[in-house]
C-alpha cells in the first residue's frame, strides 16, 4: 500500500479478501485499508474517527517511549528522590497518581485540547477543508515533501503502538514486568 508516495492507498484495498469491502469506505482517506466489520463507517463522521485515531495513535507512540525509557532507567535528574528508583510501571503510575502528577497532566491536556483540539475539529466537520491530525505546526517544514506518505506511515505506526503498548501493559499485568525487558 505504500507506493505512488502514499497517493493512490485505500482505493481498492481491501483488508480482507473474502469479504466485501464496505460502500460508505471510499478510498479517499489516509490509512483506509477497507477494514469495517461492524460498518461503523456508514453511520459515523469518518473524519472525527480518523482524527481521534489519529490522537490516540500520537499518544500510543510516547507510551511507548515514555515504558521502554522507564524500564531501562532512563531518568531525569532528581526523579528518584521522588518516585524512588523503581523499573514498575504500575508503581510508577500510582506513585505519579499520589504526587499529583497524574492530575497536572490530565488538567493541561485537557486545557490543550478544549483551546485548541476542539476549536480544530469543529472546524474540520463545518467543512474548513483541515484534514484529520493536522493542527498546522510545522515549524520544520518536514511535511513539505511526501505528504501523503507520511501520514500514512504516522497512522500506521500509530496503530502498532496502540497494539504494543496494550501487550506491553498486560504482560506486566500477567508477569509483573513488561516482556522481554531485562
Amino acid at each position: 500500500q505504500l507506493y505512488k508516495d502514499g497517493k493512490l492507498q485505500g482505493a481498492g484495498v481491501n483488508c480482507i479478501p473474502i469479504f466485501k469491502r464496505p460502500d460508505s469506505l471510499k478510498g479517499d482517506m489516509v490509512g483506509d485499508m477497507g477494514f469495517d466489520p461492524f460498518r461503523v463507517s456508514s453511520y459515523a463522521n469518518m473524519q472525527f474517527c480518523q482524527e481521534a485515531e489519529i490522537k490516540h495513535g500520537r499518544i500510543a507512540m510516547l507510551a511507548f517511549a515514555g515504558i521502554m525509557a522507564e524500564v531501562i532507567g532512563i531518568r531525569f535528574p532528581g526523579v528518584d528522590k521522588v518516585y524512588a528508583a523503581s523499573n514498575d510501571i504500575f508503581e510508577i503510575h500510582n506513585m505519579a497518581v499520589e504526587k499529583g502528577s497524574m492530575g497536572q497532566i490530565l488538567l493541561w491536556c485537557g486545557f490543550a485540547e478544549i483551546c485548541g483540539g476542539l476549536p480544530a475539529m469543529n472546524a474540520m466537520l463545518e467543512g474548513s477543508g483541515r484534514k484529520p491530525g493536522d493542527f498546522g505546526f510545522d515549524p520544520l517544514g518536514l511535511g513539505k515533501k511526501n505528504f501523503e506518505r507520511k501520514q500514512l506511515v504516522e497512522i500506521m505506526n500509530g496503530r502498532a503502538a496502540m497494539l504494543a503498548v496494550s501487550g506491553m501493559v498486560h504482560h506486566a499485568l500477567i508477569n509483573g514486568k513488561v516482556q522481554g525487558l531485562p
